[in-house]
């Protein structure tokens, strides 16, 4: 019975999902649907969201799940604070966002500030409030783009109640708040923020992200502004995710031809085992189809031997390592050669639904990359492109339809970040080994070449990443580390080697730690490690001058170089 339960509360939940997964407007049937929705949770309160565009805003949605509260999204372009009125939120939250309040404001109703009903504001969302309550945002002499030390902690400040000071928090700003509003409480400061945080009145706002892991009060902070502040009573029981998704795939897909993109990394694996779950209730066949190409020497190794032979999935290895050399011809840029590899990926695929005349494609795309893309928006909000990835906004046709008729998309993992897809690739028995590989970008050793893609740069970056593979196992540090990497670079480098005149390439190569693949700190490896692995590079590989290691972390610079 609450099998049965359940799975009506999420068919309810999707058909909701489809109108109110970002809130645009608030009408007669908008207000059913929460209404019947807050019935099905058992609570009668609600948190809005109004994302400016961080690229943090899924992991701020995330947050208030994880502590139990019911959170809508609200689009700050065309909600107003009418439309809040008729909803009656018990709080709300304002994100970060590319904007700047000094020359670039979001779109958003600023009335909505002033109903009364408690506000949390981060980042940009607590600059708007500042300005709101007459204080001034200035572009600042010098950004934070790293973790700080909260300083000048007032520990009984109602959001921050129970955290120490000099905790850790994760800053990504270049706008200041100034500290000359009589009406703004100043509640903590960092090395370069005097107002790291503050309140006036209803209205309360940090400039770092709580919402973050590297920001260690972070859960806290949440906790304190819904159940302290907003004074949320209700917390609804978090459903089993993994079971959930398994129920949707299995309506949208029984008795259908599905073509799955299988890396072999941990995202399209655990989509892989998804569909495997789902073919238990009701069977359809899945086609994985894995790019070769572009890969590490170990990567076809690694996915033919966990997915080669199943008796539930189809596999194919397809070489195209010609048309991406091809396209990637003349393309000297990450952000092209991101493109060049993108287009390939594209027709191969389309080549194998057309041949397998699937009904379908499926995709292990996670919600860092539409956002880092600039998508997963649907509000007003402008959002920064970081790097497109291959795997978002691609196009597929139904099969000898003449590029016609789309061919429906399934990306189960777009509302999840790493971390969270790992959870639930753990909860269906995806091998340890899958779920935690890391990470490997999309286009692969496309973009961890510096200027245009030869055979030759190709075999030199598949010999330092077998030379990596090999020293952080050895060592230990493998499992320490959330990914690794290295850029071959452009540069020559004079080289002492015998008695010849030489010079090689530059090589730089990285290591990080993070939790999820939104933050990242340089992994601290030791010296006589890393001493060894230049040593073993310079020496070995045929090419190399000389060899460094990336100490900056995200932000300031990205995981990847490109």
């Amino acid at each position: 019975m609450e099998w049965l339960t359940l799975f009506f509360l999420h068919v309810i939940w999707s058909q909701i999902l489809k109108t109110m997964k970002t809130l645009t407007k608030v009408t007669d049937s908008v207000l059913t649907q929460l209404k019947e929705e807050m019935v099905l949770r058992k609570t009668s309160e609600v948190f809005l969201l109004f994302s400016f565009g961080s690229q943090f805003s899924h992991l701020i949605a995330q947050m208030m799940a994880r502590i139990g509260v019911f959170c809508l999204e609200a689009d700050p372009a065309k909600i107003t604070a009418n439309d809040v009125g008729q909803i009656n939120p018990i709080g709300i939250v304002l994100s970060g966002g590319p904007h700047s309040v000094v020359d670039d404001p979001p779109p958003f109703d600023l009335g909505i500030l002033g109903i009364g009903i408690p506000v949390f504001g981060i980042c940009l969302g607590f600059q708007v409030i500042a300005k709101y309550v007459g204080a001034s945002v200035i572009h600042g002499a010098l950004r934070e783009l790293h973790t700080y030390q909260l300083r000048k902690l007032d520990g009984a400040a109602a959001l921050l109640k129970g955290c120490t000071e000099n905790h850790q928090v994760l800053q990504s700003h270049g706008d200041m708040i100034e500290t000359n509003a009589v009406s703004l409480v100043v509640t903590a400061s960092t090395e370069n923020a005097p107002v790291a945080a503050g309140e006036s009145g209803h209205l309360h706002g940090v400039q770092f992200h709580p919402e973050v892991p590297d920001t260690t009060c972070g859960e806290l902070i949440f906790t304190n502004f819904c159940f302290g502040i907003c004074g949320a009573k209700d917390r609804f029981p978090s459903k089993d995710v993994a079971e959930q998704k398994v129920r949707e795939l299995v309506k949208e897909l029984k008795g259908k031809t599905v073509l799955l993109a299988l890396s072999g990394g941990t995202d399209s694996s655990i989509v892989a085992y998804l569909l495997k779950k789902a073919r238990e209730f009701y069977p359809f066949d899945i086609i994985g189809i894995y790019i070769k190409g572009l890969d590490r020497s170990k990567d076809e190794q690694s996915v033919r031997h966990f997915f080669e032979g199943q008796p539930w999935l189809t596999f194919e290895v397809i070489d195209a390592t010609r048309d991406f050399l091809s396209e990637l011809q003349g393309q000297k840029t990450s952000a092209l050669k991101r493109k060049a590899m993108k287009r390939v990926y594209q027709k191969v695929l389309q080549g194998a639904v057309d041949h397998y005349k699937a009904d379908c494609i499926v995709q292990g795309t996670l919600n860092t990359d539409v956002t880092e893309s600039g998508g997963g928006m649907v509000t007003g909000a402008r959002t920064a492109t970081i790097k497109e990835h291959h795997n978002v906004g691609l196009s597929f046709f139904v099969p000898g339809s003449n590029s016609e008729k789309p061919l429906p998309e399934i990306t189960p993992l777009v509302d999840q970040v790493k971390d969270t897809g790992r959870n639930i690739g753990q909860e269906i028995g995806v091998p340890v080994e899958l779920l935690w590989r890391h990470p490997f970008p999309g286009p692969g050793l496309s973009i961890r070449i510096s200027d245009e893609v030869t055979f030759e740069k190709l075999r030199i970056s598949r010999q330092v990443h077998e030379i990596l593979d090999e020293e952080l196992a050895k060592a230990g540090h493998d499992k320490a580390v959330w990914q690794y990497g290295a850029y071959v670079t452009n540069e020559q480098h004079t080289c002492s080697k015998g008695d010849e005149a030489v010079s090689g390439l530059i090589l730089m190569w990285w290591a990080v730690t993070s939790v999820n693949g939104f933050t990242a700190e340089p992994a601290d490896l030791p010296y006589k490690f890393r001493r060894r692995v230049a040593q073993r590079l310079e020496t070995e590989i045929r090419g190399i001058g000389a060899v460094c290691y990336r100490d900056s972390g995200k932000p300031g610079a990205t995981i990847e170089v490109g």
